[in-house]
């Protein structure tokens, strides 16, 4: 789309990624009164693994105006998942309260991330899209806007919730900090019938990994493998449930380890979602973490302009709490991994 130069300055935030943390931070901004941009450098519908939702997503639905339509878009429900690491296999519930059982997601990306696009421009965020963010813009060490493919956005904030390439991280030379080795996660999809998946999603452990299967779509399987060693994995290879299905799409893979970047504000930024921390599938917060994140930026940059935090305050704050955050996981994971019969040599 074109931009005129009248668009292309004195926002109050800009915002780098369309996906769960970008749209969060700027549906949210815009409710709370700001001038927001966001820029997305893919065309929409893009493909992306599908995402196990917990129930404890819906409230946070509701505060960004999308939980119906993200209640009528079909998406398959749970009640729990399968789950067999280092013992027999068992259903793990979500829970439940007066209402009943609490069901989960089974979030197909390409919908879910265009549900939360499209509330951002329906509340007055201006989505830029395809553009491709290029370099920082900076007045002595204050990030002051971004270079792009269709020009020069300015804001008084920047937020990088462009993913776990840590663009903006990279950009300004920060320190991105390693707690395991390399992880690679693999994941494909196949076409069929799978009974044993259409009830819920499973994830096994073995002596090298695990391996994490769901149905995503009628007919349409997805699997994830993370293996703790560094080989890698046939580009024909499916889990035994699987075999005998119609491979869909090719192999792809995503690294996942577990990092995440040391200073995630400073003066006139934020980083948030996948480009802030990564831990690898089995955290399942990956879409809560991105959502809670942009919804907690939202709140420190109005608190901000309206005077009720300084900008040290509320990068001390937002570092704090996500630092927080990451380590409480890495220490569960850490324990989860260390629970296996072969566990990893780096645990």
């Amino acid at each position: 789309m074109e931009v005129g130069l009248e668009d292309v300055s004195n926002f109050d935030v800009l915002v780098v990624g369309g996906g769960p943390a970008g749209c969060a931070t700027a549906i949210r901004c815009a409710q709370l009164g700001l001038k927001v941009v966001l820029i997305e450098s893919k065309p929409f519908p893009r493909t992306h693994p599908g995402e196990t939702l917990h129930p404890g997503v819906e409230p946070l639905l509701k505060q960004l105006g999308v939980l119906e339509p993200v209640l009528e878009a079909g998406f398959f429900r749970h009640t729990g998942n399968w789950v067999q690491w280092s013992g027999a296999r068992e259903f793990v519930r979500f829970g439940e309260d007066d209402s009943g059982a609490w069901l989960g997601f089974q979030a197909w990306r390409a919908d879910f991330d265009a549900i939360l696009l499209n509330q951002a421009r329906a509340i007055g965020v201006k989505v830029v899209q395809p553009c491709h963010a290029s370099h920082l813009l900076m007045d002595g060490c204050r990030v002051i806007g971004v270079e792009t493919s269709l020009g020069t956005f300015r804001a008084a904030k920047i937020i990088d919730a462009a993913g776990g390439n840590h663009w903006l991280a990279q950009q300004l030379g920060l320190e991105i900090q390693y707690h395991s080795p390399r992880l690679i996660a693999y994941y494909g999809y196949v076409t069929g019938e799978c009974s044993a998946r259409d009830i819920a999603p499973a994830i096994v452990a073995d002596s090298c990994g695990w391996t994490w299967t769901a149905k995503v779509r009628a007919q349409l399987y997805q699997w994830t493998r993370l293996s703790f060693g560094t080989q890698k994995i046939p580009k024909d290879w499916l889990p035994n449930e699987f075999l005998g299905l119609k491979i869909s799409q090719r192999m792809r893979a995503s690294d996942v380890s577990w990092r995440i970047v040391s200073q995630l504000a400073g003066s006139g930024y934020f980083i948030v979602g996948d480009a802030a921390m990564i831990l690898d599938p089995t955290s399942s917060h990956g879409v809560l973490k991105a959502i809670m994140s942009g919804i907690w930026v939202s709140h420190s940059i109005t608190s901000e302009f309206v005077g009720n935090l300084t900008e040290l305050q509320a990068i001390e704050q937002y570092c704090l709490w996500i630092h927080n955050w990451f380590q409480h996981d890495v220490k569960n994971l850490t324990k989860l991994y260390a629970s296996l019969p072969n566990p990893p040599f780096w645990i």
